[in-house]
């Protein structure tokens, strides 16, 4: 009927934006303004706050402590994790960490950045009987893990002033760095290899290393992880698996991140 036409235009466009704003929002580090929306978008300033109004409402976005900037909110992250979790997306991953386990024979790991901790999405364990259990769904500390500081390590300075703000730097073993700027100084070594290590800082006894997965625009999404107890291997020994790991990330970058 056309008298139908007109509201369904409207609905589709106001679901449109709603969902340019939401990407935008949740692809951007450090969070948009709405001064910053208004600017981006060429939508007008009475829609543009109505919509952030009603997002807020829905718990999809959520203001930062300031007020200033706009986040994902709970419920967009739920949404989020739920699809990472999606099996169909996780099998392809699950394969690549299964690659690069049987080469190394050591459990080998994707995470994410989760807040103010590091995620376990997947894991692919080893045999052997000295082995560290952290199932998919572990949350771990950032400050002190090889994934974890490869995230601040490579997150822009402002994101990780701010978490700084929120991290608490527990003294897991005596190898923790629970001085800001003597992490700092190990996170300036990590930005520049590309390359993060956990020397047995979170656990005594176990070792780390971990690289980066970039998505398309050349930002960190996950970290690819080995770890192993030091009786098995040092941290050098673990190095010589760094350029297969490379090929590793640079295929899952492929597979989650692919504009195809």
């Amino acid at each position: 009927m056309p008298t139908d036409s007109p509201s369904r235009n409207t609905t589709n466009s106001t679901l449109q934006r709603g969902l340019m704003l939401l990407e935008a929002i949740a692809t951007t580090p450090h969070g948009l303004s709405a001064a910053d929306l208004e600017r981006r978008f060429d939508i007008p300033k009475p829609t543009l706050h109505r919509l952030l109004k009603q997002l807020e409402e829905q718990a999809l976005v959520v203001k930062d402590v300031e007020g200033r900037h706009l986040l994902p909110g709970e419920r967009l992250h739920r949404m989020a994790m739920g699809v990472l979790a999606n099996e169909s997306l996780k099998a392809p991953c699950r394969m690549q960490l299964k690659r690069l386990a049987d080469e190394v024979g050591e459990t080998c790991n994707l995470t994410l950045l989760h807040g103010h901790e590091v995620l376990y999405y997947e894991r692919v364990e080893t045999n052997w009987p000295v082995r560290i259990q952290l199932p998919p769904g572990s949350l771990l500390p950032l400050h002190c893990t090889a994934s974890g500081k490869l995230f601040l390590a490579l997150m822009p300075p402002a994101q990780r002033r701010s978490l700084f703000k929120h991290l608490t730097l527990e003294d897991y073993t005596p190898y923790t760095a629970t001085d800001i700027q003597e992490l700092e100084l190990r996170l300036e070594r990590i930005a520049e290899d590309e390359l993060s290590i956990d020397d047995e800082e979170f656990i005594q006894g176990m070792v780390a290393v971990a690289v980066p997965v970039y998505d398309q625009a050349g930002r960190i999404q996950a970290a690819l992880a080995i770890h192993a107890p030091r009786l098995r291997h040092s941290i050098d020994s673990l190095k010589e698996w760094v350029p297969l790991m490379r090929r590793i990330a640079g295929n899952l970058q492929d597979t989650l991140w692919s504009d195809s």
